[in-house]
């Protein structure tokens, strides 16, 4: 998940007071109106999927739309793999509705707990979830690709209006991560 904020140009036209852009993946964060791309990569820091949300959108709610978007091509013949071995994701990340479709799926997660999960396994007796160290400092793949990323200037501050044509760009710079 990545934050970029919009400039003055997407913000063109939308209401002054407003909080609601129904569709243009604009909303008030922190830093004014953000963009949020919400990205899967694999381990070599290419980009396999992404959604476009408004910066105030919480991150685990794309979780399960950007894990269906995810298609491996296989070398030989057959249908594209949809499930990755291994899950490493941020704390923003972390809920039983993450853990379990994971589980269910037979997907691996390196996923750390946050303190109020730690806290209430604490009080109710049970045991913490065991997390990957390994696997889990690997995440910082993610991390190098959004910044390959945001050498697009016009990725890195939202200049365009419409989502569509912001996500147009999002796909040319992940195609370019993507040549060799």
């Amino acid at each position: 998940m990545d934050s970029n904020r919009a400039g003055p140009s997407a913000r063109c036209g939308s209401p002054k007071n407003g909080q609601d852009w129904p569709g243009e993946a604009l909303g008030r964060s922190r830093g004014g109106l953000t963009t949020k791309i919400h990205l899967a990569c694999d381990s070599e820091g290419r980009p396999l999927a992404f959604t476009l949300t408004a910066g105030n959108v919480n991150d685990c709610t794309q979780f399960e739309q950007v894990m269906a978007r995810i298609r491996i091509q296989r070398c030989g013949p057959g249908r594209p793999r949809t499930r990755p071995e291994r899950v490493a994701a941020d704390k923003g990340y972390s809920s039983t509705k993450i853990r379990t479709y994971l589980r269910r799926r037979g997907i691996r997660a390196a996923i750390p707990e946050r303190i109020d999960q730690i806290n209430g396994r604490f009080c109710r007796g049970e045991s913490l979830c065991r997390l990957d160290r390994a696997a889990y400092r690997r995440r910082n793949v993610v991390e190098r690709c959004f910044n390959k990323l945001k050498h697009n200037k016009a990725l890195a501050t939202r200049y365009d209006k419409r989502a569509r044509h912001y996500q147009a760009l999002v796909i040319l710079a992940c195609l370019r991560l993507w040549l060799p």
